[in-house]
């Protein structure tokens, strides 16, 4: 495409690399009018390598296009590269995208969930995150989020016989800080953490009994699996929490075999989550087709932007689907405002995860978006209702961090 002169033509694009908590990247794409627009590119443990996509590949590619060409630049950008998805290219597509819709919905001097067919509800649901090594521990966890004005809430719990377990925020082995809320460290190598799924089946429906006993039957509950059973490992937890009413069972097998959730489906009535690892309505098309998940995962950073998602959650509607996008803080504020905006437009909302982020982190991104009565909104400024403060961004320089490492007890390596 040739350069264009016109208001709308982008001017300049840079990526902007900071740690206020954790480490986020941010595309801003600036059009020749001084309009900005925001993007979140970050691959939690892989940022770098987004950046440097986003940089060295797709930023000279920006130069002189219309920014009002979004679905254009998609096509360009996805099309025109031959590799094809993948959690990289899907991250930068994802960044340039949301970026252009923020510069739209500026334009246009309106928040962007009006730009999406306009507000279906008042307000998004959110789930927070409780989790205890214990179930003295986990119960006040939750206590503390019902008093925090979360409505629905995800429950983790420690393992008997493991020192340390994946979203169980105060079990997080080593030493040192922790990482924004999460049991990731600043480390050189990752933390390796042990797992032993027979206690883990026998020691979880006991914690939602225990759940249900102290908080009753109205309270959605929801529960992650992080991706560590078999199929038929799976069933017998899905049918084993049926008495508790489980909002869903989140990734409870890897997500690369879609084929594994029809066995599962044929043997519990629990509700489905799965899709927060993808990055492609592709990775979807068993699933929503056989009517084998409840709700969609993805998150709009990680799944080609506001464009993707909303053509991915459209489709989910047409099976009977809903939508609960990814928003841990991985998710940067630029990506959970452009979460929420889809949430208050689509018509198939099923729910939103939220964790608060660091003080720090809202320091560098200024945000709109609004928690009350355990209700998200996105805030009504024009765009995605986020900017970015370079001065806050630059006090705080990437640090290498990493995920934990999962192995089963023999010290094999493990899904997590």
């Amino acid at each position: 495409m040739s350069r264009i002169e016109t208001p709308m033509r982008i001017e300049s694009a840079e990526t902007i690399v900071t740690s206020p908590g954790r480490n986020f990247v941010t595309l801003r794409i600036t059009t020749a009018d001084g309009v900005t627009g925001l993007g979140d590119a970050t691959l939690n443990g892989r940022e770098l390598a987004v950046e440097s996509y986003l940089r060295d590949h797709v930023v000279p590619l920006l130069i002189g296009r219309d920014a009002a060409r979004i679905e254009d630049t998609w096509q360009y950008l996805y099309r025109g590269a031959y590799w094809r998805r993948g959690p990289v290219t899907m991250a930068a597509i994802a960044a340039v995208d949301t970026a252009l819709w923020d510069i739209k919905a500026k334009a246009a001097g309106m928040p962007l969930y009006q730009l999406l067919g306009g507000a279906s509800r008042s307000g998004a649901l959110a789930y927070g995150h409780a989790s205890g090594r214990d179930v003295p521990e986990l119960l006040d966890s939750i206590r503390a989020h019902l008093d925090a004005g979360y409505r629905a809430i995800r429950v983790q719990t420690g393992i008997p016989g493991l020192d340390s377990v994946y979203g169980v925020a105060a079990s997080a082995a080593g030493d040192g800080e922790r990482y924004d809320y999460e049991p990731a460290r600043r480390t050189p190598l990752p933390v390796e953490e042990s797992w032993d799924t027979r206690a883990y089946l026998r020691h979880v429906p006991s914690v939602f009994e225990a759940v249900r006993n102290e908080f009753g039957p109205e309270l959605p509950l929801l529960h992650d699996g992080h991706h560590r059973m078999t199929p038929i490992q799976a069933a017998r937890l899905g049918k084993a929490v049926e008495p508790y009413d489980l909002f869903w069972l989140e990734d409870a097998t890897p997500g690369e075999d879609q084929a594994a959730l029809r066995l599962i489906r044929q043997h519990t009535t629990t509700p489905l989550a799965i899709g927060e690892v993808f990055n492609s309505v592709h990775d979807y098309t068993t699933l929503l087709t056989e009517r084998l998940i409840d709700y969609v995962r993805s998150a709009v950073t990680h799944t080609g932007g506001v464009t993707a998602m909303k053509k991915l959650l459209d489709l989910a509607a047409v099976y009977g689907a809903k939508s609960g996008i990814h928003g841990p803080t991985d998710i940067s504020p630029v990506g959970m405002a452009a979460a929420l905006h889809l949430d208050l437009a689509i018509h198939n909302f099923g729910i939103q995860e939220y964790m608060r982020h660091d003080p720090r982190t809202l320091e560098v991104f200024r945000t709109s978006y609004t928690f009350t009565d355990g209700l998200l909104h996105p805030g009504e400024n024009p765009g995605l209702g986020v900017e970015l403060d370079d001065g806050a961004a630059a006090r705080f320089p990437y640090e290498a961090a990493y995920l934990p490492v999962n192995r089963l007890l023999d010290g094999t390596v493990h899904d997590w």
